[in-house]
């Protein structure tokens, strides 16, 4: 072979090995954090232990079909995540339909909205059970001096209340991030639509309908997926503030797993539950994104 074509061919090794160096660290950790754990979950999803020893199959997941507390369970999620997501979705839509607008002191008032976002989940989870408790919380206090009997206000340890107050949390938490990336949306919508409904004589509110809702779809759908995976998967505010209690009443899938792997040491168990809401959430965020990608009409 001849000297140049050796020198090329070593060059371009060279050249092919050094992003190789630079990507390894990156892929070394990958692997390490995300790669080998999701390997060895699905490891642990397949034993199932008995008196002879650990059996391999999908008895843990066949399990799941018989087990009510898995069931209810995942109803209170959905349960907490659609009332909750509805709450923030309108409450977010109106304040940034109403800060699009000229009013006075909307600088204020929106970067006082972001205050409870910023806050960490566990914060705002002891900071509200402060504020729930019966006896010297700020909110039966309140209710006492306007003269509202509170002795049955037992927000957090009453099951017909305790899920509407996790809930009541989240949407004080997270209504100033819908309202943020719907902000963003509705701001970068060009003035030209609504020129053109102006000359045809449409009202606000057909406005808002066929021009307004239409060009927002692509915020809303984005803010509704990333709320929709989050609220799924919900554990650190409702562990701090009912512990899944009263009873059963706001035991979530992510309670639910985490007390099997935890404190019953049933983690094969808990692997198995943990894909099956990793599944539900994949489908989800399938649709929403089949719903984003579709053409409009």
């Amino acid at each position: 072979m001849p000297k140049s074509r050796r020198f090329f061919s070593a060059q371009n090794r060279r050249e092919l090995l050094l992003p190789a160096l630079f990507l390894a660290p990156a892929v070394a950790v990958l692997l390490s954090l995300s790669i080998y754990p999701l390997l060895y979950s699905v490891s642990v999803s397949l034993q199932q232990e008995n008196p002879n020893g650990v059996v391999w199959g999908l008895g843990n997941f066949a399990r799941l079909v018989s087990d009510s507390f898995f069931w209810t369970a995942m109803a209170h999620t959905f349960v907490y995540a659609t009332a909750a997501l509805t709450c923030e979705f309108l409450l977010g839509l109106g304040l940034a339909l109403l800060l699009n607008s000229q009013i006075r002191g909307r600088g204020i008032f929106r970067v006082s909205l972001l205050v409870p976002m910023m806050l960490p989940a566990v914060v705002v989870g002891v900071v509200w059970r402060l504020m729930l408790n019966p006896n010297f919380g700020a909110i039966n206090g309140t209710l006492k001096q306007i003269g509202i009997n509170t002795e049955s206000l037992t927000w957090t340890a009453s099951p017909n209340l305790a899920m509407l107050s996790v809930i009541a949390v989240d949407v004080w938490q997270w209504t100033p991030f819908v309202f943020l990336v719907l902000l963003a949306g509705l701001q970068a919508i060009p003035q030209e639509p609504y020129e053109a409904a102006l000359i045809d004589g449409s009202s606000r509110w057909q406005t808002f309908w066929h021009v307004t809702l239409p060009l927002l779809k692509p915020s809303i759908l984005i803010v509704l997926l990333l709320r929709t995976m989050d609220l799924l998967r919900v554990f650190d505010q409702i562990f701090i503030l009912t512990e899944g209690g009263p009873g059963f009443a706001t035991e979530t899938i992510s309670l639910y797993i985490y007390r099997t792997a935890f404190r019953f040491f049933d983690f094969g168990y808990a692997a198995a539950m943990s894909f099956v809401l990793l599944a539900l959430t994949n489908v989800i965020s399938v649709l929403y994104i089949k719903l984003l990608q579709a053409e409009p009409n």
